[in-house]
């Protein structure tokens, strides 16, 4: 029978949810995303006995992290502290603090990842392109994508620039955006900055775009900073992607990779990547390979990584030459 101190976050998630009945659990369930329904089943299925004092310590925990968050959401950071500092004395108010202010950085703006990508767009639009870059980089890449697509031209480039470029953004600032946008939600605050944007998020977006805004995207922001172009570039294909090819883009580009390249990056690789460039290359450049691979030892994961990258650049260069596809929705939709 574990304690307190041994049970994880997300093993007292569970014991809680245990707890509170079924109607409530259900209820609870319909508020988290299949990610964390997923989890939290998973732990419910695995708990371990717990005897009745460590349930109330765990319930009693939760209590005052509920109250605690309710306390900072309605009155601030300052009102919090006084009235928890008085409740729970001043080391236990600091540990109650920091744990909720780190929980409700993931929260800010989050009536926008709840409403639709019209919505959005509708509350949005109009703000500039530093206020659309921070919006954007709190909501899920699909509502971004969606969002971007429906910009001015104009506006499209220097919101990914931005985001591109944004590091974090202090909570005053978080703050007083949310205000603006929508004056129903309380202020979320936060003690430390919160990561936002970057290169990733950019990647991420733009690969759910339509292929005529990514590439007005680039062009425009080709000029203003190749350099940042394609650290975005390279975090857009990668090389497991080889997997959503069809036989003829992967039969092609293999023609134009140089046999060592194509030899490290498969030992690096995983099994469904190796059998699929395999299945599409002739079988006696495959023995070749496979040859080749059983002489090479050591490899660097820098060289598998350097030797991937060169083949996602040339089939990155195909397709801009129009020699193959790479698959993505909206007005790239093929027809076979």
């Amino acid at each position: 029978m574990p304690d307190i101190e041994e049970l994880t976050s997300i093993q007292k998630a569970a014991l809680v949810v245990t707890t509170i009945g079924a109607e409530n659990a259900a209820f609870v369930y319909k508020r988290l995303s299949e990610d964390d329904v997923e989890r939290l089943t998973y732990e419910i299925s695995c708990l371990p006995y717990v005897d009745a004092t460590t349930a109330d310590e765990v319930l009693n925990e939760f209590y005052e992290l509920c109250l605690t968050q309710k306390v900072i959401t309605e009155g601030g950071i300052d009102y919090a502290r006084s009235v928890l500092e008085k409740a729970y004395g001043v080391e236990q108010a600091n540990k109650l603090m920091e744990r909720v202010s780190k929980s409700m950085q993931t929260k800010a703006f989050e009536f926008v990842r709840k409403s639709d990508y019209k919505n959005l767009l509708a509350i949005i639009q109009n703000e500039s392109p530093q206020t659309i870059a921070l919006v954007l980089s709190y909501v899920k890449s699909e509502q971004a994508s969606a969002v971007l697509q429906e910009l001015p031209r104009e506006k499209r480039v220097e919101v990914v620039e931005r985001i591109a470029k944004m590091e974090s953004a202090s909570p005053e600032t978080v703050k007083s955006i949310e205000d603006t946008l929508e004056r129903k939600f309380a202020a979320v605050i936060s003690m430390d900055l919160t990561t936002v944007g970057g290169i990733n998020f950019v990647a991420d977006v733009l690969n759910k775009v339509d292929r005529g805004t990514e590439k007005y995207i680039f062009d425009e922001l080709s000029s203003r900073d190749p350099s940042l172009v394609e650290e975005i570039k390279k975090k857009m294909f990668v090389f497991e992607d080889i997997l959503g090819l069809d036989s003829m883009s992967i039969q092609r580009f293999i023609r134009d990779v140089e046999t060592k390249d194509l030899a490290v990056a498969i030992k690096g690789s995983n099994a469904e990547v190796a059998a699929a460039l395999y299945a599409n290359m002739p079988q006696r450049m495959q023995e070749s390979i496979q040859q080749e691979i059983e002489y090479l030892h050591n490899i660097r994961i820098r060289d598998v990584d350097e030797a991937q990258q060169r083949i996602v650049g040339i089939i990155r260069h195909l397709e801009e030459e129009g020699e193959l596809v790479i698959g993505k929705g909206g007005e790239d939709e093929i027809i076979a």
